[in-house]
């Protein structure tokens, strides 16, 4: 009989990734370098206007540069990987590399998670406490939401990597999937996995489930005060401001909830690639559009910084 070896021994894994539709892979590298380009370009211009900008150094626009700069980080920490993938026969990840690309993946997520409450609590206490705004969302009380949102984020994800790399993998170096991801890995186990995944059920229902739940309840509150407007430009105003809000969280988390909120063998393995490959490649690329479509701060400080440039 073959002798029964962890993967790590290995030195390696191999991202099948979409291997099985040889045909799309062409086609799916030039479509996901497109989507992660614009990622790259929307999300550098959001973080550099709002820094260039003093009109935009609002709570809000600072709250959004984070998301921005976690839009960047979490996109980079896959997608030129799968880019490589994609491009040649060698699908290959070092076991180090996969640590650390699982590590760093699911902090970002789990820190979006949670910024995401952070943005929805600012916009409830401008909609429904105009008047005590500035005191609510002083600069110091914002700095410390967005370092406890980055926190926690990468305070969770230190759990669940220490737990999926302690699991023995018995000789398995084919991950099913396009990045090192907490259900694929554990697929490859060969010992009872269910104390790992009743963990990640558990902390995907605090990090998932209780910050939709807390944005719910802030945009519930938010629809309340909006039909007590009189002023149809501040419901304007706030529909346009909030629904980009709204959008982003539903195009985040529904895919999440899909693939954490259930056992890894919930979904079939190709079902959650696309998954995957929606909130990792599509979602942080239309985050600065969402944001900035039809936005007067933005086309006013895009002006603003045109202007300034054509002095100099």
């Amino acid at each position: 009989m073959m002798k029964e070896k962890n993967a790590s021994s290995e030195g390696y894994f191999v991202l099948l990734g979409f291997s099985n539709w040889p045909h799309l892979e062409v086609v799916l590298f030039v479509v996901i370098l497109m989507f992660y380009l614009m990622t790259l370009i929307g999300n550098l211009f959001i973080i550099i206007l709002s820094h260039l900008d003093s009109h935009l150094h609002t709570p809000m626009y600072f709250f959004l540069s984070n998301l921005s700069f976690l839009d960047l980080c979490y996109t980079t920490s896959s997608i030129p990987q799968l880019l490589v993938n994609l491009w040649g026969p060698e699908k290959t990840i070092s076991h180090a590399g996969c640590m650390i690309q699982l590590y760093f993946v699911l902090a970002l997520g789990t820190t979006e998670c949670v910024l995401l409450v952070v943005m929805s609590y600012d916009r409830y206490a401008a909609v429904c406490r105009p008047l005590h705004y500035t005191i609510l969302m002083h600069p110091r009380f914002c700095r410390l939401l967005a370092l406890a949102s980055w926190v926690s984020g990468f305070t969770n994800s230190a759990l669940h990597s220490s737990f999926t790399f302690w699991i023995p993998l018995c000789g398995h170096h084919q991950v099913d999937h396009f990045f090192c991801e907490v259900p694929a890995l554990l697929r490859l186990s060969c010992v009872d996995t269910h104390a790992n995944e009743l963990t990640l059920m558990v902390t995907s229902s605090i990090f998932v489930l209780i910050p939709l739940i807390l944005i719910l309840s802030s945009y519930g509150a938010i629809a309340r005060a909006v039909l007590r407007m009189q002023s149809t430009t501040g419901l304007q105003k706030v529909f346009g401001t909030c629904g980009a809000h709204l959008l982003v969280v539903s195009l985040f988390f529904i895919p999440a909830m899909c693939i954490y909120l259930q056992p890894p063998s919930g979904n079939s393995q190709d079902q959650g690639k696309f998954i995957a490959l929606f909130y990792t490649v599509v979602t942080p690329s239309l985050n600065p559009v969402i944001y900035t479509l039809r936005n007067k701060d933005v086309r006013g400080a895009v002006k603003r910084l045109m202007g300034w440039e054509w002095e100099m």
